[in-house]
């Protein structure tokens, strides 16, 4: 190729758009101001459509091209023969070509994405005045709302009819020249005449209000008059009383009494009758009072034996009048019948029994008519904080403060054999359910009414109130033991909570003078916590751990050994003494089923139980069993051999006094405290 060929080649020269400007000169003679190509110049008067088909067909020719050299080639053409290069030079031409109509689809889809983000904008601009325009016409809305909905304040005054205002306002307020054509003009003057009609009223308001306080007056000084009178007959009332307390016969009270005891149910009457009687007796500290509704005793017109037999008769009718379509019985008549079923008398009686230290036994006596049985809730009210002791928390609990007052009555089931089957009518599975709601019905209680039921192993035959005289007495006494009895408890449990072991002077001499070992800590646990212990499985399998005791964990602790006493505590205590567990941790764990001498130690606290019983009535039972624990457990260590391996002085040296410190095979050690010699010897 020649110089001159080389300087007619086009150049290329790219600018800043990424666009390929195309520099053509004629040759060295051109003039400086020739002509520049551009393609985007081109572009305009070029047509898509013809170019996608010079695509196609300049494809087409390459591939032609191509097949072409392929065969010359194939056909042992020389490189650098004449038709190949031709082919070559054609195909150089059609590269081009597609390399030009490359750029040029590139250029028009940049511009048709240009031509899409004007139009884009335009339409966001149109958009954008829309919205405003939009929301103008919603505030303008809004503003007309509001002065449509605008309501002045003389709307809401009650104003005279039209007519009514015509005919009473005068001339001069009501202008009807003016106001008859004139709405506004005639609310104006409406509005007048009602503010004149106003004054004259709030001064008809101040002559009454005047007159009202005349009135008052007059009758504070009536009243006056009257209350002057009643210090009189207050006097005359008080002066008639230490009258009637000097005789013992209260006749105001007793009389009211009795005119509200007609209204009891025969239970409740036996009851009252009789606890009145041994309180005046016997008892002054006992005294009894009606509680309830009288109006709605005086109501019950029929006897409650025979209200469950009506009721089911008159339901019985009604279902036969009623249309087969109704379902015989709903869940919600269940509910009803349970109801109805353990409904109580509305009368009600209260016995308060008072005992030492201020302390009142509360025992609200309830009749159930359709169950024909008494119930009983219980409160103690004292006149100390009894909240100290944390385990004795559950002593003075309503539910448990009368558990089996006689041995085996827990109230956890009907007395009345008959109650059974009428629970089943019901759909209830028992009454211990109900307890908290309706009472507990112990079988003291029904003997209080006069109550005996069918299985009553008792052998006298009496019943009414010849049975409740006879078991008031004792029942009363008991009573009374219960409470002292958890009282004395709960100022021991307060103690013991603070590592203290309190012990009475009158059972000194049961204790040598000195006790190493100490009471580390007291508390409460669960029923279930006490049978899960391994050491009290014995007891729970001879049956002696019931739900009705209480049960507590005490730990005695001296150097590295750690007593744990399992206490299970008997409603009845003292009558039934505590039954103690022992698990001594000490090289090793031992219990009273793998250690002959901890089983003594068990039978030293729980079998000679009357050795620490104490003065009567043997409150002090529960401190002095945990003192003679801690002795056993002195006698215990200070007994046990040494270890000669061991150098050094003894853990636990002996300081009590032992006449043998072993006996026979099982090598059982000295636990019998003897007074006054004051040494341990074997039983």
């Amino acid at each position: 190729m020649s110089e001159a060929q080389k300087k007619r080649k086009s150049k290329v020269v790219r600018s800043e758009g990424g666009t390929p400007d195309v520099k053509r000169y004629r040759g060295e003679g051109d003039p400086p101001d020739a002509r520049m190509y551009s393609e985007e110049v081109e572009l305009d008067s070029r047509d898509s459509n013809k170019d996608y088909l010079q695509y196609k067909k300049s494809c087409e020719n390459l591939a032609e091209l191509m097949s072409e050299i392929q065969d010359l080639k194939a056909n042992s053409a020389k490189e650098g023969c004449v038709e190949v290069e031709q082919k070559r030079m054609q195909s150089c031409i059609h590269f081009m070509n597609l390399k030009k109509l490359n750029r040029l689809a590139h250029m028009r889809l940049k511009r048709g994405r240009d031509q899409t983000h004007d139009a884009k904008q335009r339409v966001d601009v149109l958009h954008l005045q829309l919205q405003n325009l939009l929301y103008e016409v919603l505030h303008l809305q809004k503003e007309i709302s509001k002065c449509l909905e605008f309501k002045s304040k003389h709307e809401e005054i009650d104003l005279v009819p039209e007519e009514e205002f015509y005919q009473e306002a005068p001339p001069e307020i009501s202008k009807p020249q003016l106001t008859k054509d004139d709405s506004h003009q005639l609310t104006l003057a409406r509005l007048d005449w009602e503010l004149e009609q106003r004054k004259r009223l709030a001064e008809k308001y101040k002559e009454s209000q005047a007159m009202k306080e005349k009135i008052q007056k007059s009758i504070e000084v009536k009243k006056e008059h009257l209350t002057s009178l009643q210090p009189g007959l207050t006097a005359i009332m008080q002066a008639s009383l230490p009258v009637q307390q000097y005789l013992a016969v209260p006749f105001e009270q007793t009389q009211k009494q009795m005119e509200v005891a007609r209204h009891l149910p025969p239970p409740l009457y036996v009851l009252f009758v009789q606890a009145n009687a041994y309180g005046q007796a016997c008892d002054k500290n006992l005294s009894v009072s009606i509680i309830g509704d009288v109006d709605e005793a005086k109501a019950l017109s029929k006897p409650p034996e025979d209200s469950q037999d009506d009721e089911s008769d008159s339901d019985a009718e009604e279902e036969q009048e009623k249309t087969k379509r109704r379902r015989p019985t709903t869940g919600g008549q269940m509910d009803d019948k349970r109801r109805e079923m353990l409904k109580r008398h509305p009368l009600s009686l209260c016995i308060d029994l008072k005992c030492k230290d201020d302390t009142v036994l509360h025992l609200y006596f309830y009749y159930l008519m359709n169950l024909n049985i008494l119930t009983v809730k219980a409160k103690v009210s004292t006149s100390t904080d009894l909240n100290a002791a944390v385990s004795a928390g559950d002593l003075l609990k309503a539910d448990i403060v009368l558990s089996c007052l006689y041995a085996g009555d827990h109230g956890r089931e009907t007395p009345n054999p008959a109650n059974r089957y009428q629970f089943d009518k019901v759909g209830i599975f028992s009454i211990a359910d109900h307890v908290e709601e309706l009472g507990h019905p112990y079988v003291w209680v029904q003997g209080l009414g006069g109550l005996r039921f069918p299985g009553d192993i008792s052998e006298d035959k009496i019943t009414g109130s010849s049975l409740s005289a006879s078991q008031m007495e004792n029942t009363m006494k008991l009573l009374r033991g219960r409470v002292q009895s958890r009282l004395a408890l709960h100022k021991q449990f307060a103690s013991l909570e603070h590592n203290i072991i309190p012990v009475s002077s009158e059972c000194q001499h049961l204790f040598p003078a000195k006790i190493m070992s100490r009471l580390a800590s007291w508390s409460a646990v669960a029923h279930d916590e006490y049978k899960d212990l391994p050491y009290t499985r014995h007891v729970t399998d001879a049956g002696l751990a019931r739900e009705t005791d209480l049960y507590f964990m005490a730990v005695v602790e001296r150097g590295t050994a750690r007593l744990q006493a399992a206490v299970a505590l008997n409603p009845r205590y003292p009558d039934v003494p505590p039954l103690f567990s022992l698990s001594l941790g000490w090289k090793g764990e031992r219990s009273g089923r793998s250690d002959d001498n901890l089983r003594a130690m068990e039978s030293e606290v729980n079998v000679f139980k009357s050795e620490l019983q104490g003065p009567r009535p043997g409150h002090q039972l529960l401190t002095n069993q945990i003192s003679r624990l801690c002795v056993c457990l002195d006698v215990y260590l200070e007994t046990e051999g040494q270890d000669d391996s061991v150098e050094g002085p003894r853990e636990f040296p002996r300081e009590k006094m032992c006449l043998r410190t072993v006996r026979g095979p099982t090598r059982l050690k000295p636990f019998k405290f003897n007074h006054p010699q004051g040494f341990f010897s074997h039983r």
